[in-house]
């Protein structure tokens, strides 16, 4: 289909535009910013005018469910969450049922989520086989089956030998490593910040060092053997200023945080409120703004949504026996769009954040709308308000604090190689 979008401000931070300019799609590419290419006819047109056109988003991490818990999502239900939110490519952690270690697996995830066909799926492999963190997978055959990436999520590897020859392999075929950086004997299976709060509540605590102490060790392997990292997840001041600094070294490291670590703080956990039992901890005030600090100035290079939908009952027993995570992926946007109005992030940045350093972190070509680029857009209203509920999320999983909080920011249409993937319903309640 030719579809125009019109007079809609054109927010492209990797090619530097934030302007109102027409934007023209045709064949599943983009065929023309600001001038019509000669002798185009559009089919379709988008009225974009007041609101925000930028390049479809990019999550660097989302539990897909698929294969092995379609009792709490599948791969059909979270595109469609995801076109919703705006977000055309999804990047899938490997600890699926059975595991992303073999070519096998990541062919199935991808063919599926073509099925589907509301967004683009990118499957992270395993670092190691079932995740065990001591035999290494054949990752150059995972790469040659579409992973971009390696990761043993939060599983442990057996040692830092270990994760070094992995490393080492990784590097040869000049892949990504994906790490959660966490020390497992100093978390000792903590299910909260260990602070105040934890103490107060007689929670099993995660103290700081956790993060810390496996960043230095990363590191320092990074340094030694020269491969590409990408740090997921950073939850502590600390930490980033450690990432910072090695980038500003020439470290070929990169780091994200999630949109829940930005607005959500220890003391949230308050009451026992399992929806806000994640993985890193919620942390103090001071990290939390601490991580803001460190992402406007590029040491975080991007914000994820951590997505991990949940069954209700998941959710329901006493807040250690939960299962951690947050449904995230249609508040994505607007959690980022409110450190814009908090003065945190301009809009440029932020929509860089969410775009075009993912792209580069995952090195596609993807995150800009120049001409001949895949038509992947997201049009969406900055001044609309709407709330998160059971019945507005289109995610099977409803486990998120932020239901009920008023959202400003509010996807209109996505489009997913120039298709039509999600458009809100204009219709009048």
């Amino acid at each position: 289909m030719r579809i125009h979008i019109r007079q809609g401000r054109l927010v492209d931070p990797g090619n530097e535009i934030d302007d109102i300019r027409d934007v023209y799609v045709a064949d599943g590419v983009i065929v023309g910013v600001g001038t019509a290419p000669e002798g185009f006819h559009a089919e379709s047109t988008i009225d974009a005018r007041g609101r925000v056109v930028c390049p479809g988003l990019i999550d660097l991490r989302a539990h897909l469910r698929e294969p092995g818990e379609e009792h709490k999502a599948t791969i059909a239900s979270e595109t469609a969450a995801a076109a919703r939110g705006g977000i055309t490519s999804v990047c899938c952690t490997p600890n699926t049922r059975p595991v992303i270690d073999t070519p096998a697996v990541a062919g199935l995830i991808r063919r599926r989520a073509r099925s589907a066909g509301m967004a683009r799926v990118i499957p992270i492999g395993a670092f190691t086989q079932a995740l065990d963190g001591e035999h290494l997978s054949e990752m150059a055959a995972l790469k040659q089956a579409g992973c971009l990436g390696v990761s043993n999520g939060f599983r442990p590897m057996r040692d830092l030998t270990v994760m070094s020859r992995a490393m080492e392999y990784a590097a040869t075929f000049d892949i990504t490593v994906f790490v959660n950086p966490q020390d497992h004997a100093l978390a000792n299976n903590g299910c909260a910040h260990l602070g105040a709060v934890a103490t107060r509540l007689g929670l099993a605590g995660v103290p700081a060092a956790a993060e810390t102490v496996a960043v230095a060790a990363l590191l320092a392997l990074v340094d030694q053997i020269g491969v590409r990292v990408h740090f997921s997840l950073l939850s502590t001041t600390r930490a980033a200023q450690m990432i910072a600094r090695a980038r500003h070294e020439g470290l070929p490291v990169s780091a994200d945080v999630s949109a829940h670590h930005l607005h959500l703080t220890e003391n949230d956990v308050l009451d026992f409120d399992s929806l806000c039992h994640v993985r890193p901890p919620l942390r103090t005030l001071r990290d939390r703004e601490g991580l803001r600090q460190w992402l406007a100035r590029g040491a975080i290079s991007a914000i994820c949504s951590d997505h991990q939908p949940h069954e209700a009952d998941a959710k329901l027993r006493p807040f250690t026996q939960t299962e951690p995570g947050i449904s995230g992926l249609e508040t994505l946007l607007p959690l980022s769009l409110r450190l814009v109005d908090e003065g945190v992030l301009t809009m440029t940045e932020a929509i860089a954040r969410l775009s075009w350093h993912p792209a580069r972190i995952l090195g596609v070509q993807a995150g800009k709308l120049s001409v001949g680029m895949p038509a992947d857009v997201c049009v969406f209203d900055p001044e609309s308000h709407w709330v998160p509920g059971r019945h507005t999320l289109r995610s099977r999983g409803h486990n998120t604090p932020f239901l009920g909080w008023e959202m400003k920011g509010e996807v209109t249409h996505t489009l997913l190689e120039g298709r039509i993937v999600y458009e809100r319903d204009e219709a009048p309640a």
